[in-house]
């Protein structure tokens, strides 16, 4: 990394409280919390700088800290709802020029691929103030990397209003090419997995097709790649069809009508 590249750090999200699938975050991969290996390969990343985890200081949130105390994994505790108080404070906290945003639920994210999300934001400094591989999404959902200025981010907590800018942290940014400068990132290969292939874990079929993939790849090579997913899957696609049914879905749902610059073809609506 240059010597003068920003000082990063990535902020990882967590809570216990998940509404469709309570303490997820907790749930066993390859003999360790799912958050544990998600940080994990995280870390796996040269670009990533400091990982902090950002919890809330909702007692029900104690076992997260207690396992990243266990595994050496720095927290910040902050506002449960509002997250981009969160990531802000976070950001302050640690002395950043710029803060990366990866949920804490994508534990199959490709290292290679937030390494290309954070290097374009380096590589490009003078030109963004956001960037993301997120705006139009490519890449299998569940490789959500985003990264921001600490000057965006405090212009995003100064004057972000509505309640989902401030439960998703990043919207005001994105909803807002005029003022921000956007950069995104596409996937290298040329296609557009985001609505057909879902590595994210919100169900509990999520868990199960998550589980299946650590139990076929993780022993043999715990720094399995995107490509390794892809071949297995292809090689097996009973896997992909465990939670195949929810492809598509994710938040953008819920808040269509207030959304600028998402359309509906980016998400899918499901009976919950």
């Amino acid at each position: 990394m240059q010597n003068n590249a920003p000082k990063i750090i990535t902020v990882v999200q967590a809570r216990m409280s998940s509404t469709r699938l309570p303490a997820k975050v907790m749930m066993s991969l390859a003999g360790k919390p799912l958050l544990a290996r998600m940080v994990e390969r995280v870390a796996m990343s040269p670009f990533v700088g400091k990982i902090v985890v950002a919890a809330t200081v909702d007692p029900a949130d104690d076992p997260i800290v207690e396992v990243c105390e266990r595994e050496g994994i720095e927290v910040f505790r902050g506002d449960p709802q509002d997250l981009l108080d969160r990531h802000y404070q976070a950001g302050l906290e640690y002395g950043a020029d710029a803060v990366a945003k990866i949920p804490s639920d994508v534990p199959l994210i490709c290292p290679n691929v937030i390494t290309r999300v954070i290097k374009y934001y380096i590589d490009n400094a003078n030109r963004f103030d956001y960037v993301s591989n997120l705006h139009p999404a490519t890449y299998p959902d569940g490789n959500d990397v985003e990264i921001m200025s600490m000057d965006a981010l405090r212009q995003a907590w100064t004057e972000a209003e509505r309640k989902f800018e401030r439960e998703h942290t990043t919207p005001y940014l994105w909803e807002n090419p005029g003022r921000f400068r956007i950069g995104n990132v596409w996937w290298e290969a040329g296609l557009d997995y985001s609505m057909t292939h879902r590595w994210t874990i919100d169900y509990e079929e999520d868990y199960l097709f998550i589980k299946a993939v650590y139990d076929k790849l993780y022993r043999s090579n715990p720094r399995f790649t995107l490509y390794d997913i892809l071949r297995l899957l292809d090689r097996e696609p009973e896997i992909r069809e465990i939670n195949e049914k929810y492809a598509g879905v994710n938040w953008y749902r819920h808040h269509l009508d207030e959304l600028k610059t998402v359309a509906s073809d980016q998400t899918r609506r499901i009976d919950e």
